[in-house]
């Protein structure tokens, strides 16, 4: 079986479940998991629900979502299509297919456009709040993106391809199919067709000067590129052309910088001396030799790692200052890294390159320490049987794209049972799952709801200055009642699609509201509700779950009866208004809520106690390596530490404690700090071949 076959079968696999799980339609779950792919990926900046069909039997008009409201999105209107069927092979999709699918798009947004047509829709349904968007929203677009989404391979270039205009706004078509989907999943790669043609397509090439180190070096180029070229190709492919720390980061801090605005519009000949630049990497690149020197006319996965904000601000310069623009430039850094290096020398580029904007979150991304301790974790603990279990499991924790295949695909069929076995396919969850869950808990429904990406870059503000020093705070019971969020999360998507009084659509917002809503209810009872027990039993109770029900009730309630103005429900759930309604209605809840709830002080005696155990876990682990290390190391560190003056008067008592070993014997308490202490002269420069051998051994 090919690995497209394997991807194939998969994909239908999960969707039906969730399909099944969550009693939604197939096209709606397909549309769920891809969304996140779009958004991760920065084909969107959201993925929102929204369906609507003229003729279930011979659609001629359809649309499945959008891409979030165009004034938050730079103007720009996305559509989105699914092309999903169930099949054991798979299927070709041709031209003339992909082509139909995209004048329902179109077709459906001449139609949004007309009175008429929307009002002959139900006001709470989907399709009229997206239709009231575009009609509302109409004269802010700037350029219309349609995309479909299919699980079809699809062989034809189709990334960003110009697809004339309407209304004198600029339309492209973008198709994922099957295959890139499957590269984004497995590999983290976003685009089909990655190819940056300067001379074809962006006006000719970049003068560009090798400036590579040595041999050991990455191959390397210092290249100044015209303004107006950088915010044509940014035009092509957007956020995509940003590499993700830089686009996270980038929604984060807002698209313009006020500063850049000005220099380009009131002294833009001075951009080049004022601005830092930009830092790059690309797959590969085309260079040719003229007479003028070196210019690349190709790259291969350009990807921009530092001058997020740079890029924006000149792209957003286009029509507001476009003759001045000419007379930009900036100057680039572009590093050619392999594929197989990307993970790791991309975000340490994207941390060193430039500090003219500082990125406050510091590289909370995929090799931030947090995530790292998360992985970590996610790997080591085991959760409860639970009862319906027969064994204990892990839940695998993905902080980079496409790490939970690569660890699957890289074991043999016999190994892949073991390994399904220990992190079953449903105890699976990604770094925007673990903002979507932390984000709802601690009562920012509003950021959730407006898509994977915001939310994460929210949820990184605030844990980027939680980590601390040493994110002692983010400890196993942390980890415990983390995956009790989600399990509980997951379940409350259950439970609303089967609920009597579900009308269908905004799910996804009705749950993030209700559990925020039921945390908030426990607080004003000064209560907390007990996470513990739900890891313990790696399930909800039936109270926990009649306690969700009703608070999501209410949370529909809420959602589907904006104020006077608001006709996007989708809209209104990304307004704190709508949270601070919600959070100030009345809820009636069963007396079993009292059964799931505990008074916080006995939640936080859970952390003392696993606390104290690891204190004496670590206490014994720093007394056996003391001794290990023995005296004569000891002795030979307080020596090198007193010389280069990096002892403090503590220091030096314990220092000389351990290097009369075993005359004088150091306690618990010491031996931890005198371990402390060596990790400090090692890093100031302090060796010893058997601090080497002990470390080798270690790990």
């Amino acid at each position: 079986m090919s690995d497209l076959q394997d991807f194939h079968q998969q994909l239908i696999a999960d969707v039906q479940g969730d399909a099944d799980a969550l009693g939604r339609v197939t096209a709606e779950a397909f549309f769920e998991q891809t969304g996140t792919y779009l958004t991760e990926a920065g084909e969107t900046e959201e993925a929102n629900w929204s369906y609507y069909v003229d003729d279930p039997i011979s659609p001629k008009v359809q649309v499945h979502g959008y891409g979030g409201d165009p004034r938050d999105g730079n103007g720009i209107l996305s559509l989105i299509i699914c092309d999903f069927q169930v099949g054991p092979t798979v299927r070709t999709s041709n031209a003339d297919h992909v082509k139909k699918l995209f004048k329902r798009l179109s077709d459906f947004l001449k139609v949004a456009r007309k009175r008429s047509f929307r009002e002959s829709l139900e006001e709470t349904s989907p399709g009229y709040g997206l239709s009231d968007l575009i009609a509302t929203t109409w004269t802010d677009v700037e350029k219309i993106k349609l995309i479909v989404v299919t699980n079809a391979e699809f062989r034809a270039k189709s990334d960003g391809v110009p697809a004339g205009t309407i209304d004198d706004k600029e339309v492209t078509y973008s198709v994922w199919d099957l295959k890139r989907l499957s590269r984004y999943v497995e590999q983290g790669l976003t685009r089909q067709s990655s190819e940056v043609d300067f001379v074809k397509d962006f006006g000719g090439g970049v003068p560009v000067l090798r400036a590579s180190a040595g041999e050991d070096a990455l191959e390397t180029y210092i290249a100044v590129i015209p303004g107006e070229q950088l915010a044509k190709i940014y035009d092509r492919w957007g956020p995509k052309l940003l590499e993700s720390n830089v686009r996270s980061f980038l929604q984060a801090r807002g698209a313009v910088n006020r500063g850049m605005r000005d220099t380009i519009s009131k002294s833009p000949s001075m951009f080049l001396a004022y601005n830092n630049g930009l830092s790059a990497t690309a797959d590969a690149i085309e260079i040719e030799q003229t007479p003028a020197g070196l210019s690349m006319i190709r790259a291969e996965n350009l990807q921009i790692v530092n001058g997020g904000q740079t890029t924006a601000s000149i792209h957003a310069a286009r029509k507001a200052a476009s003759e001045q623009l000419k007379q930009v430039f900036v100057q680039m850094k572009l590093s050619i890294v392999p594929h197989d290096l990307s993970e790791t020398v991309v975000p340490l580029i994207s941390q060193y390159a430039n500090s003219q904007n500082k990125v406050a979150a510091a590289d909370f991304f995929a090799n931030h320490p947090f995530h790292i301790k998360v992985q970590e974790m996610s790997r080591r603990l085991l959760a409860p049987a639970g009862g319906g279990g027969y064994r204990e499991t892990k839940w695998f924790y993905e902080r980079a794209r496409g790490q939970f295949a690569d660890e699957r695909g890289r074991r043999t069929i016999s190994e892949r049972k073991v390994f399904d076995a220990e992190f079953p396919r449903h105890q699976f969850f990604s770094k925007t799952d673990l903002a979507k869950y932390e984000n709802t808990w601690s009562g920012s429904p509003h950021e959730v709801s407006k898509g994977a990406q915001k939310n994460f870059s929210e949820f990184a503000k605030q844990i980027g200055s939680a980590w601390g020093k040493d994110g002692s705070a983010f400890d196993e019971v942390w980890f415990r009642r983390l995956i009790a969020k989600t399990i509980i999360f997951r379940k409350t998507e259950t439970l609303v699609s089967a609920a009597e009084w579900y009308q269908g659509g905004y799910r996804a917002n009705i749950v993030t509201y209700a559990i925020a809503k039921l945390v908030k209810d426990a607080e004003k009872r000064e209560r907390v509700i007990d996470l513990d027990t739900v890891w313990r039993r790696q399930a909800t109770s039936y109270d926990l779950e009649q306690a969700l029900l009703a608070a999501a009730e209410e949370a529909q309630a809420v959602i589907l009866t904006p104020p006077a103005g608001i006709k996007n429900m989708s809209e209104w759930a990304k307004k704190q208004a709508c949270w601070k309604t919600l959070s100030d209605r009345s809820v009636s809840y069963d007396d079993g809520l009292e059964n799931v709830l505990v008074v916080p002080d006995e939640a936080a005696s859970e952390v003392r106690d696993a606390r104290a155990d690891r204190s004496l876990t670590n206490s014994a682990s720093a007394e056996m390596r003391v001794h290990q290390l023995g005296a004569a190391l000891w002795k030979e560190a307080y020596i090198w530490g007193h010389k280069h003056r990096k002892l403090t008067p503590r220091d030096i008592g314990i220092m000389e404690t351990c290097a009369a070993i075993p005359r004088r014997m150091p306690s618990d308490r010491q031996c931890v700090l005198a371990i402390t202490i060596l990790n400090k002269l090692v890093d100031s420069g302090f060796s010893h071949t058997t601090l080497a051998v002990d470390q080798t051994t270690a790990d």
